[in-house]
């Protein structure tokens, strides 16, 4: 009986130590490694939007508005999942970085974060998550198909099999069709909402 005392004692004592150890440790790391999301994100951003000085989360942004939106628009396969203001060194909003995710890719979802303009001119993209066939979908990833998009104003970007005949004109990747519909699909839902907040003045 008094062994059982004993342990039951030395394991409480052990586990109220890890306890407090555990939480020092926290304290100690919970900084760091904030800010070093919080600078991933940042450079993320500007991968998107080389002409920024800085980026703010909009505050404003709400997930279900932006989802409404979409689907008034018959965009319900996309998803908007943050809106960032893309600011000059004066803090004047000159675009926006949107955090999308397309349902209907070949593998699965694809997210990427997409920067967007005021005047409505799409940067770039990049890929946050992809889960692709390796040799086709994947290439969604590679500069022979995001260059397509990259510093093209268009209201809307289509898919051709064929070889593009003008700037809003995607073409395909060869055998990744869905894939290459899911990332445009996605895009043309990210630039139709930020054209819907700069129609309002912005946020």
């Amino acid at each position: 009986m008094k062994n059982i005392i004993r342990d039951t004692i030395k394991i409480t004592l052990i586990t109220l130590i890890s306890g407090i150890l555990l939480g020092f440790v926290f304290q100690i790391t919970k900084d760091p490694i904030a800010k070093a999301q919080e600078d991933a994100k940042q450079r993320a951003y500007k991968q998107v939007f080389v002409q920024a000085a800085s980026f703010e989360e909009d505050s404003s942004f709400d997930k279900k508005e932006a989802a409404a939106f979409l689907n008034e628009q018959k965009m319900s396969d996309s998803q908007i999942d943050l809106l960032v203001k893309a600011l000059d060194k004066d803090k004047k909003v000159i675009g926006y970085v949107v955090n999308v995710t397309n349902h209907k890719a070949y593998g699965g979802d694809i997210s990427y974060t997409i920067g967007v303009k005021a005047d409505g001119t799409l940067n770039d993209y990049e890929i946050l998550s992809i889960s692709e066939t390796a040799g086709l979908g994947m290439k969604a990833k590679e500069d022979k198909f995001k260059s397509q998009f990259h510093n093209v104003k268009a209201d809307h970007f289509t898919v051709t099999k064929q070889k593009a005949g003008s700037e809003s004109e995607i073409e395909a990747i060869s055998g990744a069709t869905i894939t290459s519909k899911a990332v445009t699909n996605g895009v043309n839902a990210g630039i139709s909402y930020v054209k819907n907040i700069l129609a309002k003045g912005g946020k």
